[in-house]
């Protein structure tokens, strides 16, 4: 397996060398804003401690993440008024994986919206503005 990296996006953010729109924390999860969102509403939930990815993930940080990640869902798709939910996790470069930290995708989905482009940086001041919905629906 390969090691972890301690200076990836993710574990910065942590450490909070790097600014993030927090929408929920709890001891062994965050949950965030993504700054490039492919829906509104796009979250991202990590655990706090680390693991690259499901592959080498310890059962109870799977369980954490989940769990807040149900969470989120809910209350996003409360607060966004969403039809549905899409859940993402990338494991690998092969998979999908951009950030070698475990990561959900949360996608609150509205029926006959498609999903953005990847790689486009969101309005911060929307994204600021949706958070605050959610973070309200909790």
């Amino acid at each position: 397996m390969i090691a972890y990296d301690n200076d990836n996006i993710f574990a910065k953010l942590l450490r909070k060398e790097i600014p993030a729109e927090v929408v929920f924390e709890d001891q062994d999860t965050l949950a965030f804003m993504d700054i490039m969102p492919r829906v509104d509403g796009h979250l991202l939930v990590i655990p706090k401690t680390p693991c690259r990815n499901l592959l080498d993930a310890s059962a109870d940080q799977i369980a954490a993440v989940a769990q807040t990640a149900q969470k989120l869902a809910l209350a996003a798709k409360t607060a966004l008024e969403a039809d549905g939910v899409t859940l993402q996790q990338f494991s690998e470069a092969a998979g999908g994986q951009e950030v070698f930290h475990l990561h959900f995708h949360i996608l609150p989905r509205h029926d006959g919206v498609p999903l953005r482009a990847p790689g486009q940086m969101g309005d911060m001041e929307q994204i600021k503005a949706i958070a605050s919905k959610i973070r309200a629906a909790l």
